[in-house]
């Protein structure tokens, strides 16, 4: 089978001789390592048009070619057991179950005051033989989980000593290091299978402006974030993971989780989504070859798109009536209005738990605004773009484009007031990136190309609050004497699952 999918291989090299053939060549295409049999998971375009590049405000004395600078290879990557992934592709391959216990749930190790029976939890029923789990030292249930640490799991994601996506942590701090933690969900951890998430590109080009400036301190950038969680466990992970590093700075990068667009309209439609006519089904042959060759998956959304009436607008929607709060100024949010929409009292009483956490060991925070690749009249590929659709259409619906940009824009002034009524730096991620659905894999999910642009825009944006400090003699900062230096890590324990 292997030897007649390479013969198909090399006959839809004469037919697609094109610039993406070309692009094959030198080494990727639509995202896939060329060489991975079958195709591993697409990291998306690593290319970055320099219109994009360029229209990021660069701050004094960065360099345009840094963004081109990659960091050191992980010391604490390793190689991925055999077992381990033939547990992986098995629960890969398995549809019914994927849809709620994805692959990767088999590495995480989950909190044992929040899981209840395994058997009626949604992700852990689908669990085949053990569940790990972990004892929280605040005994509250939330985070929901931790990953494991140390280890290579097969989605790519490596982890430090406490199961944070990244190098090693050190430890004890070095007197002239600077520690930043990011936390946020998984638009921060990012893709366990791209190279470096934002935080720690941001990190490396933080570093690279510190050996060209000559200021003798290190950078240490972490990323605390874990998909698939909100703003309390976001609070519970800052009180009983970050407070133990004791970090110069906490950025926070979070919006999509809690986004609940029913806040605002009265009478949500009943239904589902009303999917414009589909393509005809690929022969089977067809769909085989596309999971080994990139050129032949192209081939094969050629054909779909010859027989779909997708044409990348939005969808068909259901009209209803949109009931703003009475009183609440979209321009100039009220911080204290009592029934704010997308669940913003909830997310400002877990940021002042934060502050007020962080403020108790002489931390800084930060805050981001966040991006959703939506806005009124949106019109996408839609091949290239189909998980944007799909999650703006589906995964949105009943709600119109319209609507998911007036409440995007609404939280992100909320989140700018935020900052500037409690003091803290205001880092305008949003703002700033360039709105282009070529940079994302999904609605708010970037590809390595945005991840990119994702992390120069926070490095430039986050240059004057670090240049502030530094000149004030503010950081570095001596660990406390007295205070303990031990890293917040967990003891792993494994329990038995059997349902029926």
């Amino acid at each position: 089978m292997l030897q007649f999918l390479k013969n198909s291989l090399l006959i839809c090299f004469s037919v697609v001789l094109s610039a993406a053939f070309a692009e094959a060549m030198v080494r990727y295409l639509d995202g896939y390592d060329m060489f991975a049999m079958p195709l591993s998971v697409p990291s998306g375009s690593e290319t970055v048009s320099a219109p994009a590049l360029d229209q990021i405000p660069r701050a004094a004395g960065v360099e345009r070619d840094w963004f081109f600078a990659e960091p050191p290879a992980m010391p604490n990557r390793k190689s991925v057991p055999d077992d381990w992934m033939r547990r992986y592709r098995a629960i890969e391959n398995d549809a019914a179950a994927s849809m709620d216990y994805r692959p990767s749930d088999l590495f995480k190790v989950w909190n044992s005051a929040s899981i209840g029976d395994p058997c009626q939890h949604r992700r852990l029923r689908h669990a085949s033989g053990r569940v790990l789990v972990y004892d929280p030292p605040d005994s509250g249930n939330a985070p929901p989980y931790r990953f494991l640490p140390d280890v290579t799991i097969p989605s790519g994601l490596v982890t430090n000593q406490i199961g944070w996506r990244g190098a090693p942590i050190e430890n004890p701090r070095g007197d002239k290091t600077i520690r930043i933690v990011f936390v946020g969900s998984s638009t921060t951890v990012d893709s366990h299978h791209l190279p470096f998430s934002w935080p720690e590109l941001a990190g490396h080009w933080l570093n690279l402006w510190a050996r060209e400036k000559k200021l003798g301190v290190r950078f240490e950038v972490l990323n605390a974030a874990r998909e698939s969680i909100t703003s309390t466990d976001i609070a519970a992970i800052v009180r009983t993971e970050v407070l133990p590093l004791r970090p110069d700075l906490v950025v926070y990068y979070e919006g999509g989780n809690q986004f609940r667009p029913s806040s605002i309209v009265a009478d949500v439609p009943k239904g589902s989504a009303v999917r414009p006519q589909p393509a005809k089904a690929a022969p089977a042959w067809l769909r085989l070859g596309a999971r080994y060759s990139a050129v032949i998956a192209r081939v094969q959304a050629a054909l779909g798109a010859a027989t779909s009436e997708h044409d990348g607008h939005e969808w068909p929607k259901p009209d209803y009536r949109v009931v703003w709060p009475e009183g609440l100024d979209e321009a100039d949010p009220d911080l204290a209005y009592p029934r704010l929409p997308v669940s913003l009292n909830t997310i400002q009483r877990d940021l002042d738990r934060i502050r007020g956490d962080l403020a108790e060991v002489g931390s800084d925070f930060a805050m981001g605004s966040f991006m959703w690749m939506v806005k009124d009249g949106l019109v996408l590929d839609p091949i290239r773009h189909r998980y944007i659709l799909e999650q703006l259409n589906i995964g949105n619906y009943p709600f119109h484009y319209r609507d998911l940009e007036r409440l995007a824009k609404f939280q992100n002034r909320l989140f700018a007031k935020y900052a500037a009524t409690h003091g803290i730096a205001f880092v305008d991620i949003a703002g700033v990136s360039p709105f282009d659905p070529n940079l994302f894999t999904d609605a708010v999910h970037t590809n390595y190309a945005g991840t990119r642009l994702r992390a120069w825009v926070a490095f430039n944006l986050l240059l004057p609050t670090v240049e502030k400090h530094l000149a004030d003699g503010s950081w570095p900062r001596p660990w406390p004497a007295g205070a303990p230096t031990a890293l917040p890590t967990f003891t792993p324990r494994e329990i038995a699952v059997s349902c029926k």
